[in-house]
């Protein structure tokens, strides 16, 4: 009797450690991205996307994206949104903005207005496209137009999981402070499931050089 309960004993073991281990196996199942600066500062807003992944999501399935206005400042800062998709300006500010972008992925202009605009915008192209205001020079937002649907952006300390099931060979870092041209993407090779450190050199932004007064209105400071 005492050897029949032992053997069920070890055995109830035997599986609750193999149960722990498929548990540990999952849970860990991920490549942990760390972005830091050539200071050892964390870099938070750094867009990590996947490179080679088929499997896309069609515009006909994107919602309509928001980049708002609010405080003359770009909200958020930074936006990601897929190939094909639309953005929506409102303005919630109590004064009018004028909304444009040199970017060769997407040029536009959304001329002085206030509220709501009447139309969203398509982005047609990959790529990352830097929003100014003709009327308020330190109003600087990015829209990172992503090819694959599997992108993400680190958190404040810099930090991203990736999921392997879904993971290919190598990933792509950019950030909107890089020293590198902003187009540039910088291509991480994955080989391991561990903890993966990237550097990215940054500076600091320079000031906004826009049309300035040229486009205000008499409400508009």
């Amino acid at each position: 009797m005492f050897g029949w309960a032992l053997q069920k004993f070890i055995k109830s073991r035997y599986f609750l450690g193999i149960g722990l281990f498929f548990s540990h196996f999952t849970l860990s199942a991920n490549i942990e991205l760390v972005i830091e600066d050539q200071h050892g500062q964390k870099l938070s807003n750094t867009v990590v996307e996947l490179i080679s992944i088929k499997n896309q999501l069609t515009s006909s399935n994107l919602p309509v994206a928001i980049m708002d206005q609010v405080h003359k400042q770009f909200l958020p800062e930074l936006l990601i949104v897929q190939k094909g998709q639309q953005v929506n300006f409102p303005n919630s500010d109590n004064i009018r903005h004028n909304v444009y972008s040199f970017s060769q992925a997407k040029p536009f202009q959304l001329k002085l207005y206030s509220g709501q605009p009447k139309d969203p915008i398509t982005f047609e192209q990959q790529g990352v496209v830097v929003l100014g205001c003709n009327i308020h020079d330190s109003m600087v937002g990015y829209i990172y137009v992503a090819n694959s649907e599997y992108v993400y952006k680190t958190d404040e300390k810099g930090y991203v999981s990736l999921p392997v099931t879904v993971l290919p060979t190598q990933v792509s870092v950019w950030h909107p402070l890089q020293t590198a041209p902003l187009e540039n993407k910088k291509i991480i090779k994955i080989n391991s499931q561990n903890q993966l450190l990237v550097t990215i050199n940054t500076s600091s932004p320079e000031p906004r050089n826009t049309f300035g007064s040229k486009f205000k209105a008499g409400n508009d400071e």
